[in-house]
């Protein structure tokens, strides 16, 4: 299993700043106080990073200790203008170095790259600068690998063997001595660890650490994307075995520190083929009428010690993955399918928000805290939407209240300002060995709305709740859209006929909700959906509560999934560390946590986009030949991507197949070109295509344009 490495480089700029002391001073000596002081930093804490920095920097010999606990810069550095920042490789074998707070990433071109990888953290020079002020530079100096292990595939001659990376972003393929290739085979997929990369060789050398098996097949590919993003395909035993050691019991003891609501009505909604129910809804008619709704949450935090090998695994992996034909959990199973997992008719302990709402869902009293519940029932969502459209059930009035109050709560929602993004999801039906028989695309019903809107208004008020009081916190941030990339969106829609305001974050909220109902249903909604979240920023996890903009909430947080996000773990310890009058958290070592958990979350996100292009490319292998419509998905100075009508798979028509025509690529208008005819393939455009290859070691369709095919 592939070493995934907790180290956190986010103190990039503070590495800078501490260099930038130096290097305006390069006969003088500093200790880590003056520089401190230098820098205006004036907490305990951060006092100690910038002293633990300085120690890292005399041993990559950056600096000199010129007496006990002062350094200086060593005079062979004291002409350079060293930076320090990530690498960013490209498909290409360039690269860019991304540095926090400059403006400009930093090209690097083939022979710059000093055997730098795809993410390592760097030391480069700038050793020229365009005339539109786009620096160039070469790397100095590799300070700490981001990957040491990779996945490909085994390319054995008679001497030696070799291992082709997957991943597009590694440029050259590593080197295996036969001694070291551990019983992998000629053309398997395997996993190999970098061991050396000699200064005077093309290639690093490495050893097979573990085979994965034959290409192509679903559980090889599977362990082959984790493995290529560096999550686990499994737990350590000593992890499994400490779960194992749990006591799940709930004594009468801990029953009584909580609120005992066990013989309210509470059920539970999931997808039908879900394992762990992490959250369920309870609702009662209180005697002044309202309705005191109860969202609970599986209080993960009660078996998840801090300090336990437990937790570090959970918060090393930082979330579930949920690949198309299976889950790797956050958490043992034991945690969650069983004793987290709010399954019906067994007592749980849980974490709890509940609402007094009124007929008009406006909150009139709320509370946090544990409790302990009994589910009445497990529904799935196709059962709790056959209620809502009219089946008689037992169950009938409390579902129709709840999705009533949900409409309303909804209704408010997008009224301040709330997106109304149309997602859609790529869902495959798969046979017994796990191969596609189909793919469709999952709809968001009411049953699905009902829910998401408790989980948004338990988030939002548990992020406000603390947020109010001034404490650091985890908060699920999303920030302003970029003005030009919303500009150029704006232009795009135009060519539908489609205008946004884009002159006031309100007046953008509002047109984008109505640019959203005025596509549903229209041959571009797929496509403008897609390119609207495109434009928006990221989502992430961070302790600087800048808001939600895609749901207008000045306060947001994540509270409702504990069993899969270990940031929500974090949210149900600090709240109950504030509700028990604790002291605020230590907010430096918060952010860090963040940064890591953001950081997973992309990764895991990457894997399953993997996943799906896989199955998506095995659904397709047998239909070479096949001619289908399409609609252009993107387009690239590499050629067109179309995405077909009927399975929605992604595939590309080269630029270099387009015979007719030189094109060129138009990044502002989502096209290509022709530079003599004129002719334009753009985003949203129509097309016939043949399928020419599926690909399945490269996750890739290649596509044959049928521009005079008729159906």
């Amino acid at each position: 299993m592939p070493k995934r490495s907790n180290k956190n480089i986010k103190q990039n700029s503070l590495q800078q700043n501490i260099l930038e002391v130096f290097q305006s001073n390069p006969t003088q000596a500093f200790n880590y106080k003056q520089i401190s002081k230098r820098l205006r930093i004036q907490k305990v804490s951060q006092k100690k990073i910038v002293e633990n920095i300085l120690h890292s920097f005399l041993d990559q010999k950056v600096l000199v200790e010129q007496s006990p606990g002062k350094f200086k810069l060593v005079s062979s550095s004291s002409n350079l203008k060293i930076i320090i920042g990530k690498v960013d490789m490209t498909s290409t074998g360039t690269a860019y170095i991304v540095v926090d707070g400059m403006p400009d990433d930093i090209y690097i071109n083939e022979r710059g790259l000093s055997n730098a990888l795809h993410g390592d953290l760097v030391e480069v020079a700038i050793i020229k600068v365009k005339r539109n002020g786009k620096p160039i530079g070469e790397i100095k100096k590799v300070l700490e690998r981001a990957q040491t292990e990779f996945v490909g595939t085994i390319e054995k001659s008679l001497k030696y063997a070799f291992l082709v990376p997957d991943s597009k972003r590694m440029p050259v393929d590593i080197f295996i001595p036969l001694s070291k290739l551990n019983g992998a085979e000629n053309g398997e997929k395997a996993i190999a660890k970098m061991t050396d990369w000699p200064k005077e060789a093309d290639s690093p050398f490495g050893e097979i650490i573990k085979v994965l098996g034959k290409p192509g097949e679903n559980e090889t590919e599977m362990h082959a994307i984790l493995a290529e993003y560096g999550l686990p395909s499994e737990f350590p035993k000593r992890v499994e075995e400490d779960a194992k050691k749990l006591s799940v019991e709930i004594s009468k003891e801990e029953i009584k520190k909580r609120r005992d609501l066990r013989e309210v009505l509470t059920f539970t909604i999931d997808p039908a083929d879900a394992k762990d129910f992490d959250d369920a809804l309870s609702i009662q008619k209180l005697k002044n009428g309202n309705w005191e709704v109860g969202v609970h949450i599986a209080d993960v935090s009660h078996y998840l010690k801090e300090g336990t090998e437990l937790d570090e695994e959970a918060y090393a992996r930082g979330t579930s993955v949920y690949l198309v034909d299976r889950v790797v959990p956050m958490l043992p199973e034991v945690l969650s399918n069983f004793a987290c997992s709010l399954r019906p008719n067994e007592d749980k302990l849980c974490f709890s928000a509940i609402f007094e709402l009124d007929e008009q869902a406006k909150i009139q009293n709320e509370w946090f805290g544990r409790t302990v519940i009994h589910s009445d029932r497990r529904f799935a969502y196709e059962q709790a939407q056959e209620i809502i459209e009219g089946k008689k059930d037992d169950y009938s009035e409390p579902i129709l209240t709840l999705d009533s109050l949900s409409k309303k709560l909804r209704e408010e929602r997008f009224k301040k300002g709330s997106i109304n993004f149309h997602s859609l999801e790529v869902k495959f039906e798969l046979d017994d060995k796990g191969d596609p028989l189909g793919v469709f695309l999952k709809e968001q019903k009411d049953a699905n709305k009902l829910i998401e809107d408790f989980m948004l208004l338990a988030n939002k008020r548990v992020g406000e709740f603390i947020g109010k009081k001034g404490k650091p916190f985890v908060y699920r941030i999303h920030d302003n859209p970029d003005p030009e990339k919303l500009q150029t969106f704006s232009q795009f829609i135009k060519k539908f006929g489609y205008r946004i305001d884009t002159t006031s974050p309100k007046g953008i909220s509002s047109t984008l909700n109505r640019l959203m109902n005025d596509i549903t249903g229209k041959a571009e909604e797929g496509l403008i959906s897609q390119l609207a979240i495109r434009t928006m920023a990221k989502a992430v996890y961070s302790t600087d509560n800048v808001g939600h903009y895609g749901l207008s909430f000045k306060y947001y947080s994540h509270f409702t999934s504990p069993i899969r996000r270990y940031p929500d773990v974090m949210a149900h310890r600090l709240l109950q560390h504030y509700l028990d009058g604790g002291k605020d958290a230590n907010k430096e070592e918060l952010e860090e946590k963040c940064k890591h958990c953001s950081d997973q979350e992309k990764l895991a996100t990457d894997a399953e986009r993997a996943s799906i292009k896989f199955m998506q490319v095995k659904f397709m292998q047998g239909k070479e030949g096949e001619i289908f419509g399409g609609v252009i998905s993107g387009v690239s100075e590499w050629g067109i991507f179309v995405e077909l009508e009927e399975s929605k798979c992604e595939g590309l028509i080269r630029m270099k197949s387009l015979t007719d025509d030189f094109y060129n690529f138009d990044p502002d208008n989502y096209a290509i070109q022709g530079k003599r005819t004129g002719k334009i393939y753009r985003i949203g455009n129509e097309l016939t295509v043949k399928v020419l290859k599926a690909d399945l070691s490269k996750k890739q369709l290649d596509f044959q344009l049928m521009e005079d095919y008729n159906f």
